[in-house]
């Protein structure tokens, strides 16, 4: 548990346009059967948009919001699932020049899913650690595209939607409060995206295509389908656990549920039946239409509800993490105030 108080001053996301599954299935690209079990109806889907800049934009939207000048911001964290737009470059450092302009510590966080929800537990603990510092950004961005990527195969189960998302945190002062940040880890399970595939010299060395089903069903046949469904389980169960305790409260006081966006079956499976939450009380309705963000999901999903005003003063909102490693984050966060910029 981090020390202090932390609150948040502003979100913004920025989404391309959306496509439609349908259309995606007729011309081909994507399978029916996955259509059906995902129950997706659109994905966004960049035009030409680079990771970084979505990010930027969400970032931008998110100062404006918070009355945010360079000065104010004392760290800047990206966090990002897929390709960036260049090799060996620091992708936090154009959201820093392009939204920011100042010179404080930038910092790329790659926890793949989990990014933007391990970003915000450092976000916190940075800001603790020295009373000078007051604010920081964190922002989330990718683009699923050819040739290395396919969103609707890749990863079948999760559809993967484009965009950039951010949130301005501050130790002073905001319109939520974030009650509690845990994050859990289970190293064991990191050869689930990995598989039998040898270490490659260069980025798809053994694969044109990313495809996490192939390294899925090697570290199954390894391990064990019901051992590594336990461990998953007793992980998830844990961080959620540890994020209530934390926040002093059950899951009954909790109003919002802030989901990854998955498809369907995944989050009936893992979130609506193993948690109790009624879908209609969480993010899936308005996620089924933009697709898995990558890291930005909690951010997005939490802007969501705020800027709809489905979020008011007094509500509790559990936000979800989980990404390859594995790792497992829950943020619980109480609305404190309707900041000025909602509907806006």
């Amino acid at each position: 548990m981090n020390g202090g108080e932390l609150y948040i001053r502003a979100t913004g996301t920025w989404l391309p346009p959306v496509e439609r599954v349908a259309d995606a299935v007729a011309d081909g690209r994507c399978d029916a059967a996955v259509a059906r079990s995902t129950r997706m109806e659109s994905v966004t889907v960049s035009a030409g948009e680079p990771a970084p800049e979505m990010a930027a934009r969400a970032a931008r939207t998110a100062l404006e919001r918070a009355a945010a000048e360079p000065g104010d911001i004392d760290l800047v964290l990206h966090a990002s699932f897929y390709y960036q737009g260049f090799d060996l470059w620091a992708p936090a450092s154009y959201v820093q020049r392009t939204a920011v302009g100042n010179q404080c510590p930038a910092l790329e966080v790659r926890q793949v899913s989990n990014g933007g929800m391990a970003a915000l537990d450092l976000a916190w603990a940075y800001l603790a650690a020295d009373p000078a510092r007051v604010a920081a950004l964190v922002t989330t961005g990718d683009r699923f595209c050819p040739p290395g990527f396919d969103r609707w195969r890749s990863d079948p189960g999760t559809v993967y939607g484009d965009g950039g998302t951010a949130l301005v945190v501050s130790r002073h002062s905001g319109f939520a409060r974030v009650r509690s940040v845990a994050t859990v880890s289970a190293p064991d399970l990191e050869g689930m995206h990995r598989g039998d595939d040898p270490f490659g010299p260069a980025p798809f060395s053994h694969r044109d295509v990313v495809d996490l089903e192939a390294h899925k069903r090697d570290f199954l046949a390894r391990h064990g389908v019901a051992p590594t469904v336990a461990r998953v389980a007793a992980a998830q169960e844990s961080v959620v656990k540890q994020a209530l305790a934390d926040a002093g409260l059950g899951l009954a006081d909790i109003d919002r549920f802030v989901l990854p966006h998955l498809g369907h079956r995944r989050l009936h499976v893992a979130y609506f039946a193993k948690f109790g939450i009624d879908p209609a009380r969480s993010t899936w309705s308005w996620s089924r239409t933009i697709g898995h963000l990558g890291a930005g999901d909690p951010f997005a999903g939490l802007d969501h509800l705020v800027s709809g005003g489905a979020l008011g003063p007094g509500d509790t909102c559990l936000l979800f993490g989980v990404g390859a490693g594995f790792s497992w984050s829950c943020a619980v966060v109480e609305i404190l105030n309707t900041p000025s910029w909602r509907d806006r």
